[in-house]
């Protein structure tokens, strides 16, 4: 289930001149899937070349995102699109859009403040007046969005329902304001397993512990005994790396089991080494098989 509320980059604009669905979330998805390293790594040479030595209006657009671009277009709608796309590549996992309608993410801050788009609500935190201390209140689309029915589909049959790690306002929340969605998840049979993010974002999760996070989901899932899990990492991180997140204002995300304990009673935590540090990238990131495994394993 990938969002559909990209508003920048090569995404916004090809949503903006083409009317299609940003195709930047669902592209990294289906790099993601492939399961050929070396398929994988010519297509994301592919997908992310940006066109820089082209002159005119695909300047600075991934050759993925015109990709998906023309394919949707082709194929009359952004499911059938991606379905073709998955067969172009052969990706055998399902990607689906969790809503087939142009949408417009909007934050409104403590103070009132409402910023629109996805882009700038993932940015404030760049800004030179930010202030941490104004936090996020809630979002919210500026449409009554309803959603693709094969994710209703998906959702009634899973055995597990993923939260990943991500950007929780404007990546992962954003799926529980969309039309049955929420419903389906919190009446679904599957176990709930919601992944804790390695580091905090300025701009979003500023200062948050494990418990900010579970307090956020309860918030918007309306029901504070939906998430049976969280996976949070156990690592001890050098004083370089601390060093080089501290300087972006971002901290490690603590895991305070008593306090989480109070806000629901029934989660369990699950603690392990996760954190791998890429240092050509300097990037902070979870080990993709250490973490399938943990999840696998979760019975």
């Amino acid at each position: 289930m990938v969002g559909t509320w990209d508003s920048g980059g090569s995404s916004g604009k090809l949503r903006t001149e083409l009317g299609i669905l940003p195709p930047g979330d669902m592209r990294q998805c289906l790099l993601a899937l492939m399961e050929d390293p070396r398929q994988r790594q010519v297509a994301q040479k592919l997908f992310d070349d940006r066109l820089e030595d082209v002159k005119g209006p695909l300047k600075g657009h991934s050759l993925g995102n015109l990709i998906a671009a023309r394919l949707e277009q082709n194929y009359k709608g952004p499911d059938r699109g991606l379905d073709a796309e998955r067969m172009l590549f052969r990706i055998r996992a399902r990607v689906l859009p969790v809503a087939l309608s142009d949408l417009n993410l909007i934050a409104k801050l403590e103070t009132g403040e409402e910023i629109e788009g996805e882009t700038r609500i993932d940015l404030r935190g760049l800004a030179e007046d930010y202030n941490p201390k104004d936090k996020i209140m809630r979002i919210y689309f500026d449409s009554n969005p309803d959603p693709n029915p094969e994710v209703i589909k998906a959702i009634k049959q899973a055995d597990k329902i993923i939260f990943s790690s991500g950007d929780l306002y404007t990546s992962l929340l954003p799926h529980l304001l969309v039309n049955g969605i929420r419903d389906a998840v919190v009446n679904s049979k599957a176990k709930v397993i919601l992944i804790l993010n390695l580091m905090t974002k300025k701009g979003e999760t500023d200062s948050f512990k494990a418990s900010d996070y579970l307090k956020v989901f309860i918030k918007y899932l309306e029901d504070k005994n939906r998430i049976n899990y969280a996976i949070g990492n156990s690592n001890g991180l050098s004083r370089e790396i601390l060093r080089v997140y501290k300087k972006d204002g971002q901290e490690p995300v603590e895991i305070d089991d008593e306090l989480c304990a109070k806000v629901s009673n029934k989660l369990k935590i699950i603690k392990s080494r996760l954190a791998v540090y890429h240092i050509r990238e300097h990037l902070l990131r979870h080990d993709p098989e250490r973490l399938a495994k943990v999840i696998l394993d979760i019975s």
